[in-house]
């Protein structure tokens, strides 16, 4: 398997490589979140610092009935709201299995395409880690 650096994380770590961990994590928490999970995911390294999740068929029967009545905006920026909420949930399993800070998260959904959702976790670079690790920083449900 190709390492683009050392510190990175791309092997196995027993039966099942970080990246299907990942993956796994993240359908874990759509189930938990959305009350359904994706019918696949998969992560991928973009580069060294850039981690994405996509999953694909994500949308609960509600959602879908948004698009049906074409409420595309409204489901986005609902989706959006959810994924601001549950920021920390979403960096902390990322961070614990890559063993580094996320710097930045970001969530992106296609409401034409039945739910294509990507979750984007941008890294600081390794050896230039002093920023705070954005699970550290996002807003937890007592601090609202």
């Amino acid at each position: 398997m190709e390492r683009t650096q050392s510190d990175v994380p791309r092997e196995t770590t027993g039966p099942v490589s970080v990246l299907a961990q990942i993956a796994n994590e993240m359908v874990r928490l759509f189930k938990e979140q959305f009350g359904r999970g994706p019918t696949r995911a998969r992560a991928n390294w973009a580069d060294d610092n850039l981690l994405v999740v996509l999953l694909e068929d994500t949308f609960t029967p509600a959602e879908r009935n948004l698009v049906q009545m074409g409420e595309h905006e409204r489901l986005r920026e609902t989706r959006l709201f959810f994924q601001a909420a549950t920021e920390r949930e979403f960096c902390e399993p990322v961070e614990r299995l890559t063993g580094r800070k996320v710097r930045a998260f970001m969530s992106a959904v296609d409401t034409l395409v039945d739910g294509l959702s990507m979750e984007i976790f941008v890294f600081y670079p390794v050896g230039e880690e002093e920023g705070p690790s954005r699970a550290e920083i996002a807003v937890s449900p007592s601090r609202r």
